[in-house]
């Protein structure tokens, strides 16, 4: 379970610099869309001062109003990192670099040229976000430059993006799972779907429409950009309708907003987000009681769910100065699978297009899942799972397919 005091941006950055000045790879933000600043400094405790230094992009919303699941990542990452680093056995050092899109998709191209443009880069992480991923995807595969994604929406890997690849399952596959939770779990045969007009929420209320109807459910859609102001009349809506159930294709900081109204139409249906909306940060925008009862649909491992986990959770907490959260292991994963085929490579000087195919051939044993990738880019696993608010802390309920076959 994630705990709602999540530590600001801010005050986060501060630590992790200092966390990680203490190994190698050592990085911070500078918090401006499409910004970053890594100091480099690789040798600051002296064991490796004679070796190169090789960058992992991360690219997400480091700030911003869903910064969260950026955040997460981000720190996933450097953890992957300052672990390499302290083992020393590697012939170069690895930094973090970070560019900021701020989760917009008119940002993703100039964040990823920021990564592109430093030759010490040899692989991303991210972006994290659809929109944003869709407009660095053609430019990150003509730099030969790999770029490993959390990014759902699923023409990402039907593109042409020669580089890219994504560690969680695809909308494809979470939208059929979310449609079947409400149709043959939670009994619903008359559901209100609502997307925030973004790319991956366009995908996802698609994926969970398409799939509601094979289920006979039936379905109303709607949709509100984000940044909106006034959701009361879309909450309205959806109490009018006699939905017993609600699915929200969005992001937290807008699902929040939306919550609240709901809670004011007085809807007594459930009401289901998709992982974008899966953030402490909904309770806080929300308010407890609004948002109590919400449940979410996620591609997204809970390590605090398994003690076998615990090491990894109690790692992370000392560098963020915060609980994992959303895609924090997923990260972590990901900065893995890039450095797993650079140990294999076993050269100061690896070239973009051999790390980028290594990664399509990587066969590697993550601590969410096994990361092996199909010829498109889609990781092989497709687990789905359920998560509900409890108590003011988001508490998983299980997998989706064994809910939905028991």
């Amino acid at each position: 379970m994630w705990t709602i005091n999540r530590v600001r941006a801010g005050a986060v950055v501060v630590a992790g610099v200092l966390a990680l000045s203490a190994c190698a790879g050592s990085s911070s933000k500078s918090g401006g869309a499409g910004s970053s600043t890594s100091n480099g400094n690789a040798n600051s405790t002296g064991s490796n001062g004679n070796k190169p230094t090789l960058e992992i992009g991360v690219q997400g919303p480091l700030s911003g109003a869903n910064e969260a699941l950026g955040l997460n990542i981000d720190w996933g990452a450097k953890l992957a990192v300052q672990q390499e680093n302290a083992k020393g056995d590697l012939p170069f050092n690895l930094a973090v670099k970070e560019s900021d899109d701020q989760g917009d998709e008119s940002k993703g191209a100039s964040a990823a040229q920021l990564l592109i443009q430093d030759p010490k880069v040899v692989g991303v992480v991210g972006p994290a976000f659809s929109g944003p991923t869709a407009a660095a995807g053609a430019l990150y595969s003509s730099a030969n430059l790999v770029a490993v994604s959390v990014a759902t929406r699923p023409s990402l890997t039907s593109s042409g993006f020669k580089t890219f690849y994504r560690v969680v399952a695809n909308d494809n596959v979470q939208g059929p799972a979310a449609a079947d939770y409400m149709a043959k779990v939670l009994n619903a045969t008359n559901v209100y779907v609502v997307d925030d007009k973004s790319q991956y929420g366009q995908g996802l209320s698609q994926a969970t429409v398409g799939e509601l109807k094979k289920d006979g459910v039936k379905v109303e859609t709607d949709s509100a950009a984000a940044g909106t102001q006034d959701y009361s009349p879309l909450a309205s809506k959806v109490d009018a309708s006699g939905a017993q159930a609600m699915y929200y294709a969005g992001y937290y900081a807008d699902a929040g907003v939306f919550a609240k109204a709901l809670k004011a139409a007085s809807y007594n249906g459930k009401m289901i987000a998709g992982d974008g909306s899966k953030d402490p940060d909904f309770i806080t925008t929300a308010g407890a009681d609004a948002a109590e009862g919400w449940q979410f649909t996620c591609p997204c491992f809970d390590p605090a769910t398994d003690p076998k986990y615990a090491t990894f959770t109690a790692d992370y907490k000392k560098l963020a100065n915060a609980e994992p959260g959303t895609y924090s292991i997923e990260g972590y994963d990901s900065a893995n699978t890039i450095i797993s085929v650079l140990k294999s490579l076993n050269t100061a000087s690896p070239t973009r297009q051999a790390v980028a195919d290594g990664v399509g051939k990587v066969d590697y044993q993550g601590l969410s899942k096994e990361i092996k990738f199909t010829p498109t880019g889609d990781v092989s696993g497709t687990a789905i799972y359920a998560y509900q608010i409890k108590g003011g802390v988001i508490t998983l309920i299980g997998d989706i397919s064994k809910l939905v076959g028991g």
